[in-house]
């Protein structure tokens, strides 16, 4: 059974990944290692060592703290599952295309999205 902790850590990882337009093998290439070893990361099957975590934050550029960012165990049961809101490929094609989109044309897309939602 995995740890709800590695498997925030690998959803978090994949997420990056996917956001940067990195694939599993690219990632692997960076850090020395198969991309098998990722896709297990990713899934939480295998536990991040301290030292692997830190090259692969440098590789796709962040702290390594991001891959913590939105864990909290204080006063939540780690084990309960969480909804994965960046779980599919659908919604990280959508968020790496709409931050691809120049700033002022994705700033009235957003306002456009918002009326929607608010009028829905």
């Amino acid at each position: 059974m995995t740890h709800p902790v590695d498997r925030h850590v690998g959803q978090q990882m994949r997420h990056r990944r996917w956001m940067i337009g990195m694939t599993q093998q690219q990632l692997a290439d960076c850090v020395g290692i198969r991309f098998q070893q990722i896709q297990k990361y990713e899934t939480g099957a295998n536990r991040v060592s301290a030292s692997r975590l830190w090259d692969i934050a440098a590789a796709m550029n962040v702290p390594v703290s991001y891959f913590f960012e939105g864990l909290d165990t204080a006063g939540e049961n780690p084990d309960a599952p969480a909804p994965d809101l960046m779980g599919s490929k659908e919604t990280l094609d959508l968020l790496r295309t709409y931050y691809a989109i120049p700033e002022a044309q994705r700033r009235r897309l957003f306002d456009l999205a918002r009326a929607l939602g608010d009028a829905a």
